[in-house]
């Protein structure tokens, strides 16, 4: 049962097959990817998180927002496609070496493999970003150079680490407080530096007043018993029809809110 349930709500899949805890942990929607089963071979992982990267460059961006695929498509209900997003900040990088070269660093929240109803703040960088991923494709969104300053300002000041709620859920509100998941963690960043306030009731008024959350398609019925056997699944933060926030809901978003902002897919070559 308990596999089912795992199968059930990672991103909200309903599916007739059963799996391990273990692979439970492993599907995560938000996990670090470090301990997923790996569809790609190193190289190849490696050669596509460099082509995202090059393409980022391409564009100038400093920063900019990934989403990745972290279950397989076939098994994501409509309005889902992207199961983790992060941050992509052009960074000067420390090799191992010790040399420093220019790349992207990656900011992002991170379901706790051990503990699925606990997050963390993490900062990684592509390749590790696409580990575990089940298809090459990251969706990219660039927010207008304005609004790329503005998140900089909060990604390097005591504001990012106070905007993260470690109580975890996959389908975390974005309407409210109490659970969070990395969509919502980037919404709550983009507000915080649209408005530029770290003041949370403000940035939960202003998600609440312009922002379109995705349904979640599951019965109630269903979420209830997943929450009672997943811990990375929650209804406590829920109050009517479930929603939750999506890379698409927030693309979506900034198109409207955010003018010259834009959007674009890198697939493998």
């Amino acid at each position: 049962m308990v596999g089912f349930w795992a199968r059930a709500f990672v991103l909200l899949c309903i599916s007739a097959s059963t799996i391990s805890k273990a692979d439970a942990a492993g599907l995560s929607a938000s996990s670090r990817g470090a301990t997923d089963e790996s569809h790609f071979r190193p190289a190849e992982l490696a050669t596509f998180a460099k082509k995202v990267e090059r393409e980022l460059a391409a564009t100038g961006v400093r920063v900019a927002i990934v989403g990745r695929v972290g279950v397989p498509l076939d098994q994501v209900p409509e309005g889902f496609h992207y199961s983790h997003v992060g941050f992509a900040i052009y960074s000067q990088i420390k090799t191992k070496s010790g040399d420093t070269i220019p790349g992207y660093a990656m900011y992002n929240l991170y379901q706790d493999d051990k503990h699925p109803d606990v997050s963390n703040l993490v900062q990684d960088y592509p390749l590790d970003f696409f580990s575990g991923i089940q298809s090459l494709d990251a969706g990219v969104i660039i927010p207008s150079d304005e609004l790329q300053s503005r998140i900089l300002g909060i990604i390097t000041s005591p504001t990012y680490a106070a905007l993260h709620d470690p109580h975890y859920s996959i389908i975390a509100n974005p309407y409210n407080l109490g659970r969070q998941n990395c969509t919502e963690f980037v919404l709550d960043v983009l507000m915080a530096a649209i408005y530029r306030t770290d003041n949370i009731a403000q940035i939960k008024a202003a998600e609440n007043a312009y922002f379109r959350a995705q349904p979640v398609t599951v019965s109630p019925f269903k979420l209830l018993v997943g929450s009672m056997f997943m811990p990375g699944v929650s209804t406590s933060d829920q109050t009517e029809a479930p929603v939750t926030a999506t890379f698409e809901r927030i693309s979506d978003f900034l198109r409207k809110y955010d003018a010259g902002s834009q959007e674009f897919t890198v697939l493998s070559d």
